[in-house]
C-alpha cells in the first residue's frame, strides 16, 4: 500500500500544481472580466440606443450600420479613446459615403470593389487620416458595395455610421473611477514590490541562501510587467481627462500620479540592481558588515510607508521622513575593502535619492540628502 501511495506521489503532485494553476487563471480571468464590466456595458448600450435612433427617429430600415459602428469605435479601451473614436467614426464615414455613391453610380462587382477601396483610402489619405482612419475607410467601402443596398436606401447607411459614430463619441466621454483610481494603485503596487525585494534580499543575505538570492533575482528582474501596467494606467488616467469634461476635477491626482512613473521606474532598475550586487555577495559567501542588513529593512520599511500612502491616496511625502532617517543611516556604516559591498552601499544610496524623488524632491534636493560615507578600511 506505502508503495503504491509512493508511486502516484508525482502523479498527485502534478495534478496539485495543474489545479492551482487553474485556480489562479480562473481568477486572474474573472478579475479581467471584472475590470471590463462597464466597457462591455456601454458598448452594448451604445449599440442598442444606434439601432433605436436610426430606426425610432430616422426611420430607417434595418440599420445595422448605426450598431456596428458604435461598438467598433468604442473598442475595449480608454487609452486615447475619444481620438480613436473620432478617427474610426471618420475612417468608416469615409468609406460609407465613398462606396455608396460609387455603388449609386457604377453598381456592384469585383471591379467596383477594388476601385472603391483605393477611392476611400485616397480620400482618407487626402483628408490627412491616421493608418486607422484609412483602413476604416477600406473596410467599410468593401462592406457597402458587398451588400448592396435597397431601392431608396443607398445614403440610409451613409447616415447610420455617423448615427452609430456620434453615439460612440457621447459614450466615450462617459467612464467610470476606475480608470482614475488605477494609476495609484499601480504606482503602490510598484513602491509595495520594491520593499518586498529588499526585505527577501535581505533574509538571503542573512541565512547565506544562494537558492533563495537567486530567486529573488529572478523575482526582481519579472518587474518589468508593473512597470508596464503603471505606464500603461497612467497614459490611461490621463487620456479620460481628456477625453471626459466630467472628470476634470481628478486632474491634479491623476497628473500627480504620472509624474511618478519615472521616478518609480529608476526606483525599480536601482533595485533590480541592488539585489544582483547582495546575489553575487551571497555566491561569493561574502557574509554583510555589520549594519547592511538593518540598512535594507530600513529602507524596506521606509518604502512600505509610500507604498501605505499611495494607496490611501495620501501622499507619498508622508515616506520622506523614514527614507531620510536611512539616508542618514548610509553615512555611518562601516566601509569595507569588498568590491560587491561598495558596490552594494553605493546602490543602496542610489536607491534612496530615487525613492526621495518619488517623494517630491527633485535631484539635487535628493542627493544632497545623502551625507558623507564614512572613510573605507585599508
Amino acid at each position: 500500500m506505502d508503495d503504491h501511495l509512493r508511486s502516484d506521489a508525482p502523479v498527485t503532485e502534478v495534478i496539485d500544481r495543474a489545479w492551482d494553476r487553474s485556480r489562479l487563471s480562473a481568477r486572474s480571468r474573472l478579475e479581467r472580466l471584472r475590470s471590463q464590466v462597464f466597457l462591455l456595458v456601454q458598448c452594448a448600450v451604445a449599440a442598442g440606443v444606434a439601432w433605436w435612433l436610426a430606426t425610432d427617429v430616422f426611420h430607417h430600415r434595418s440599420p445595422f450600420f448605426a450598431p456596428i459602428v458604435a461598438v467598433v469605435c468604442l473598442g475595449m479601451s480608454y487609452g486615447q479613446r475619444l481620438r480613436r473614436v473620432f478617427e474610426v467614426a471618420i475612417g468608416v464615414a469615409v468609406g460609407v459615403l465613398t462606396a455608396d455613391i460609387f455603388v449609386h453610380l457604377f453598381g456592384s462587382g469585383p471591379w467596383q470593389i477594388g476601385v472603391v477601396v483605393l477611392a476611400a483610402m485616397a480620400l482618407a489619405t487626402l483628408l490627412d487620416g491616421s493608418r486607422v482612419i484609412v483602413t476604416q475607410a477600406a473596410v467599410q467601402s468593401v462592406v457597402i458595395v458587398a451588400l448592396v443596398a435597397s431601392p431608396g436606401q443607398a445614403f440610409n447607411r451613409w447616415t447610420d455610421a455617423l448615427i452609430g459614430g456620434g453615439i460612440a463619441l457621447v459614450a466615450a466621454t462617459v467612464v467610470p473611477q476606475a480608470p482614475l483610481r488605477r494609476p495609484r494603485v499601480a504606482a503602490a503596487e510598484v513602491v509595495r514590490k520594491i520593499a518586498e525585494l529588499l526585505r527577501r534580499a535581505a533574509a538571503s543575505a542573512h541565512d547565506g541562501d544562494v537558492e533563495a538570492a537567486a530567486e529573488v533575482l529572478a523575482s526582481a528582474r519579472a518587474t518589468e510587467s508593473l512597470l508596464r501596467e503603471l505606464r500603461s494606467a497612467a497614459d490611461e488616467g490621463l487620456s479620460v481627462l481628456t477625453s471626459s469634461p466630467f472628470k476634470r476635477h481628478h486632474a491634479p491626482g491623476v497628473r500627480r500620479m504620472a509624474d511618478l512613473v519615472e521616478p518609480l521606474d529608476r526606483a525599480m532598475r536601482s533595485t533590480r540592481v541592488l539585489v544582483r550586487r547582495v546575489t553575487i555577495a551571497v555566491s561569493r559567501g561574502e557574509p554583510m558588515p555589520p549594519g547592511y542588513e538593518q540598512l535594507l529593512l530600513d529602507l524596506a520599511a521606509a518604502t512600505d510607508v509610500i507604498a501605505q500612502a499611495l494607496s490611501e491616496n495620501a501622499s507619498p511625502e508622508v515616506g520622506r521622513p523614514a527614507l531620510l532617517e536611512v539616508a542618514a543611516a548610509t553615512g555611518r556604516v562601516p566601509r569595507t575593502p569588498s568590491l560587491a559591498t561598495e558596490t552594494l552601499l553605493a546602490q543602496v544610496r542610489s536607491l534612496v535619492v530615487d525613492l526621495l524623488q518619488v517623494t517630491g524632491l527633485d535631484v539635487d534636493a535628493a542627493i544632497a540628502a545623502l551625507p558623507p560615507e564614512r572613510e573605507r578600511r585599508p
